[in-house]
């Protein structure tokens, strides 16, 4: 399963120029916790999250220091763009990246998105809810999209194809390895499919 399998594109994007308030009612209207940030011509050019629009922005309540020791600073004003406060250093993935090394960058970097590129452009992005997606898709709706792409690349009725818990069993007409390699890779790239095995040829 790749990016272009599970990516949501056109995805909701902002640029350098955006009000960072207005970046934070796009967040809370779609339940976002980030967003992409491209320039004029779709160039990916940073990312913009919960965190770098909230930093400095939500003032100390003067109630909570009227019987405390805590200290009084003076703060600056908030940056008021996207561009001021956004992530420059985004880490990327092109359109076939495998969904599982998307999953892992993203467990190991603590990242929600990662945003899919063609070269400096912005096609889709990932979401940590995109590859949950694929993981919930009901049986049904991957034994449909299984025997389709089948159908594509062999006869109808070659191959039966059946899910459970999103582990697909494939039976051949054909004893035939080449064909099972074939269909083993094809039934795997499906989104939705965790793993493929493949039984004794019908008879």
């Amino acid at each position: 399963m790749r990016a272009r399998d599970v990516m949501t594109r056109p995805p909701v994007t902002v640029s350098p120029f955006t009000l960072a308030k207005e970046a934070a009612n796009l967040l809370v209207e779609n339940g976002f916790t980030t967003l992409p940030v491209v320039d004029a011509d779709g160039r990916l050019v940073g990312m913009v999250t919960e965190a770098d629009i909230l930093s400095g922005r939500i003032s100390v309540d003067p109630r909570s220091r009227m019987h405390s020791d805590w200290p009084v600073r003076p703060t600056s004003a908030p940056a008021s763009t996207v561009g001021a406060v956004m992530t420059k250093d985004v880490i990327t993935r092109g359109p076939n990246a495998d969904a599982a090394e998307l999953a892992r960058i993203m467990l190991e970097r603590h990242l929600r998105a990662i945003p899919i590129v063609d070269g400096e452009f912005l096609v889709g992005i990932v979401t940590r809810r995109d590859l949950l997606r694929t993981i919930a898709r009901d049986d049904n709706a991957i034994a449909k999209d299984v025997r389709h792409h089948l159908e594509l690349c062999f006869r109808r009725g070659d191959w039966d194809a059946t899910v459970q818990d999103g582990v697909v069993t494939l039976a051949d007409e054909f004893d035939d390895n080449a064909d099972r390699h074939i269909a083993t890779v094809v039934a795997g790239a499906v989104p939705g499919v965790v793993d493929v095995r493949v039984i004794a040829p019908i008879r």
